[in-house]
């Protein structure tokens, strides 16, 4: 294997803390990384591409004379500082960003439960993948509801989808997203989730506010639950249960139910006039 691999990836490990991080970030044995820095061994495939995609390089890059690496990586982060320094909103973020690793441990993907702010009444299950890209951590959420095309044109063969994209943020021992509809643009929201302090991730509770997609479009807030599915997972299969369930649906967990209820909430919901 080119000498080079090894020598390339020493010089992207020292922009973190340690080799350790890196290998906790990526998800692979330190052994075997340690086998990669040494030369003594190449990655397969699939990890290889998990490297480069989390450093952002190309594979022929990677194996490029080790000069000729510094040089590349040197010009590409001055021209990402140069985009950041003339970028306010990235300036702006940027102390979030610094101290964003606490996310790593809840990178997966995810179940959410809500208070339907569109159907109230209703539990709108959402699927949510977080992950961290380029040292951001970005998520997606999908959602589906069934509608008739009276009630929505938009509704194709009967269903409402839509695709949330946005960004998570670390903070005084609280997970904060926010994000925005991708397929039309019109709508924002925000969700505050308590983490978990246990040794495995199961159920986060917290808080989400946004608009509801009727006509009146009223702000609102609903408690919601995140339930870990995995790291990886069937997507498929998932999104076949991302749906609207009735309240007493045997379907939904009893507790996660239970957690949704307030006995101060009209409909699950708090509205603001």
């Amino acid at each position: 294997m080119p000498a080079h691999l090894g020598t390339n990836l020493k010089l992207l490990c020292s922009h973190y803390r340690s080799i350790a991080e890196v290998c906790r970030k990526l998800a692979i044995n330190r052994a075997q990384f340690n086998k990669y820095l040494s030369g003594t061994s190449r990655p397969t495939p699939h990890n290889l591409k998990r490297i480069c995609d989390f450093f952002g390089v190309e594979a022929y890059e990677l194996e490029l004379p080790s000069d000729q690496f510094v040089q590349l990586i040197g010009l590409r982060r001055h021209d990402q500082e140069r985009i950041a320094a003339s970028d306010p909103l990235l300036e702006l973020f940027q102390p979030m960003r610094d101290n964003a690793s606490s996310l790593s441990r809840y990178c997966g993907y995810y179940f959410e439960y809500a208070n339907c702010l569109s159907v109230p009444g209703q539990i709108l299950l959402s699927l949510v993948h977080l992950r961290e890209d380029r040292g951001s951590f970005v998520f997606e959420r999908q959602e589906r509801q069934e509608q008739s095309r009276a009630d929505n044109p938009k509704a194709e063969d009967g269903v409402v989808r839509c695709r949330y994209l946005g960004a998570a943020f670390y903070l005084q021992d609280r997970l904060f997203l926010i994000d925005y509809e991708s397929l039309t643009g019109n709508e924002m929201s925000q969700t505050i989730l308590i983490p978990s302090f246990k040794s495995r991730i199961s159920r986060l509770n917290g808080l989400k506010t946004g608009v509801s997609s009727g006509d009146r479009r009223t702000p609102a807030c609903t408690r919601v639950v995140w339930e870990y599915l995995g790291s990886e997972i069937n997507r498929v299969n998932a999104y076949r249960q991302v749906m609207l369930y009735g309240l007493d649906d045997p379907r939904i967990d009893p507790e996660i139910r239970e957690r949704l209820a307030s006995a101060s909430m009209r409909d699950g919901l708090f509205e603001i006039e």
